[in-house]
Parts: C-alpha cells; sequence; structure tokens
C-alpha cells in the first residue's frame, strides 16, 4: 500500500500485521492501537515491536494494532484477543492527534460506521452501535445495483444518513483507558501506556492512577502524507529506545531478558 512511501502488507490470521501466533511458552507482551502499532509508512519490520523482538528475545511481542481504531475500538479488540494471546504484558500506545476523535463518534474515515461508548446518567460506560451498520463503501463494493448505478449510490447515501446519522458523544477516552486497565489487571497482566505526542490530560490522568507511561515527543514523523503523522523508520528506533526505558523503569521485564544485556 502507499500512503507517504510503499509498503508490503501481510496479516496473519487474527488479522493482525504478523507472522503466525503460536504459544511457545514465553510470556506475551502486547501492544495495542491503531496505524502506529500497525505500522502505515514502514515496513513490517522496521517497526518498533520488530525492534523490539530481538532487543528481548525471551518475549513473544504481538503488535495488534489496527489502522483507524480508536481507543474504543481497541478495547473490543482487546477482548476478542484476550482468550487466544493471554499477555502478561499490555501496553497501550494512545494515538495523540486523532484517538479523542475517533473516541467521541460512530461514523469515521470514508463514511465507514464503528462502535463508540456513551457514558451513561449512572457514570457507567456503555456500548452502542452494535451490530455496526454497512457503510456506504460496502454498500457500493457487495451491492449489485449501488455499485453499478448512480441513482442507486445517491439514494443509498441518503438513506444511511437518514437511518444512522453521524452521532458525536462527550469524549470518554479516560474512562475507555481505565476499562481496559481494568481488564488488564483483573486478567493478572501488567498495563502501561504509551502516548504518541504529550496529551495533559491523558498525562494528568495516568498520573493520578499510577500507570506507567511514556511520551515520544521528539519521534521522527512523515509529514505531509495523506495520512500523516506516522513515524519513519528512525522514529520507529526512538520509540522503541524509549518503550525499553518504560518496561525497565517499571520492572516489567527481567533484566536478563534484554537482548542487549
Amino acid at each position: 500500500m502507499t500512503n507517504a512511501r510503499t509498503i508490503h502488507v501481510r496479516h496473519n490470521s487474527l488479522g493482525l500485521r504478523d507472522q503466525e501466533f503460536l504459544a511457545d511458552g514465553r510470556p506475551t507482551m502486547m501492544f495495542l492501537g491503531d496505524s502506529l502499532v500497525w505500522g502505515l509508512d514502514a515496513e513490517a519490520d522496521e517497526r518498533f515491536s520488530e525492534i523490539l523482538k530481538h532487543r528481548l528475545p525471551n518475549y513473544r511481542i504481538v503488535p495488534a494494532g489496527v489502522s483507524g481504531y480508536g481507543t474504543d475500538q481497541e478495547y473490543l479488540l482487546l477482548q476478542r484477543l484476550w482468550p487466544t494471546l493471554r499477555p502478561a504484558i499490555v501496553v497501550l500506545i494512545f494515538c495523540t492527534q486523532n484517538d479523542r476523535e475517533d473516541n467521541a463518534t460512530n461514523i469515521r474515515y470514508e463514511g465507514y460506521h464503528k462502535p463508540y461508548f456513551a457514558i451513561g446518567s449512572d457514570g457507567e460506560l456503555r456500548r452502542k452501535g452494535q451490530p455496526v451498520p454497512p457503510s456506504r463503501l460496502q454498500y457500493i463494493q457487495e451491492n449489485w445495483w449501488v455499485h453499478h448505478l448512480w441513482l442507486a449510490r445517491l439514494a443509498n447515501a441518503a438513506y444511511l444518513k437518514m437511518r444512522h446519522p453521524l452521532i458525536y458523544v462527550p469524549d470518554p477516552t479516560e474512562r475507555l483507558v481505565d476499562e481496559i486497565q481494568g481488564f488488564v489487571e483483573r486478567h493478572g497482566a501488567r498495563f502501561m501506556v504509551g502516548l504518541q505526542t504529550t496529551d495533559i490530560g491523558l498525562v494528568r490522568h495516568l498520573q493520578a492512577r499510577r500507570v506507567p507511561f511514556v511520551t515520544f515527543d521528539g519521534a521522527d514523523f512523515y509529514p505531509g502524507a495523506a495520512v500523516g503523522g506516522h513515524w519513519t523508520p528512525g522514529g520507529h528506533v526512538f520509540v522503541a529506545e524509549r518503550l525499553m526505558g518504560l518496561l525497565k523503569d517499571s520492572n516489567a521485564i527481567r533484566a536478563a531478558a534484554d537482548g542487549s544485556d
């Protein structure tokens, strides 16, 4: 695929851009996120997760990233993957550039519908928007009439806007992070966060909840691309180094597991 540069992409049976997952006795370290983890504008072996695989050979490192996901969909992905991966460490990579907007609506990126969470009157998160309705592009791809007739496309687009309108809810980001933390820790695993750049509100929230975190301010990225802000190969090296520091400082990894020691 081509964005800032052309890269080669292959997914495994879990839908992740990684080799097939095989439980081999090593503890699993899972990086949860969006295109920053998936590796837009990076070849697979250039990503920070691949760099860490060489640095931490005693861990099974899994890049569980899906382009376009927000924290809400990442939470749902975590729950779906947990029975298979059963990670010992989960690191949420927060995209400061767009995750808050992703989390506050039901439609993103080329009109695709998505599940979302709203905070109820009792203060609890409520999952909404499921089952997810087909998007305009999905109708074009899968319905012969919509695919071939412009009038059918116009009628279908009007129907979708009326039947499934764009919705915005108050930003639930901090609550979603809390839910992910609670889910991970209830299952006996360690939780921490990496931020694309500093988000003051989220940083203060993580500090109050004593969640280990690191920011990646200063990581080199591709400016001006169709979908911008993604790390260059040098940026991924920078991110990997910052993550190594986080893992060591929080005593999440055994010193002997670091292949560089």
